[in-house]
């Protein structure tokens, strides 16, 4: 029911979407469909609740693996966004428009969860610019853009396109840190002597 429903928000739009459609998709009546949802914005939530799990999930274990160092934190972070844009279109796509579409008691807690994906983000640059690594006068502006890049992923990309997804990483890891204006210690260094 949850895939029949993302699928169908996915193509439709939450609104445009009827539960009816919903119930046909999955291949179960609208009764069955009550019992476990209460109606659309239940299984909104729902879905919802899966994409942000599944994309903080990736996250967090890439930070682990990229220990300390925040331009390898910054790396991480953005890696594990693509690969999740990439591998994950239609949850990607739902989690980034469809927050709109949550009533005001949803809303809150959706609103705190995108906080956490921007705090991640913040906090790494935050400590890149305080170790000198990263340079930018902008770094609020340089979190935006880094994320909205990642982001917009899911609105483009296709697998049967030209760049493969570990070229597309290694692209916006290094855009990542060109818009940071990072600074690797050898040349930071180089530069004090």
């Amino acid at each position: 029911m949850i895939e029949a429903a993302r699928e169908e928000f996915s193509e439709q739009g939450y609104g445009a979407t009827s539960i009816r459609n919903i119930a046909k998709r999955a291949g179960v009546s609208l009764s069955a469909l009550y019992y476990y949802y209460k109606g659309k914005q239940e299984l909104l939530v729902a879905i919802l609740d899966d994409g942000l799990d599944a994309y903080f999930g990736a996250c967090d274990t890439a930070l682990r693996e990229a220990g300390d160092d925040p331009a390898e934190q910054l790396e991480a972070l953005v890696a594990a966004t693509v690969r999740f844009r990439i591998e994950h279109p239609v949850k990607s796509s739902i989690v980034l428009t469809e927050g709109r579409s949550l009533e005001p008691e949803h809303l809150a807690r959706y609103r705190k969860n995108e906080e956490r994906g921007t705090q991640q983000f913040r906090e790494v640059i935050e400590r890149g610019m305080a170790d000198g690594m990263f340079l930018t006068p902008y770094p609020e502006d340089a979190r935006r853009a880094v994320i909205a890049m990642c982001n917009a992923i899911a609105q483009w990309y296709r697998p049967e396109g030209e760049v493969t997804p570990e070229e597309l990483v290694e692209r916006y890891v290094s855009l990542a840190l060109t818009v940071v204006e990072y600074r690797p210690r050898s040349v930071r260094k180089a530069v004090r002597r």
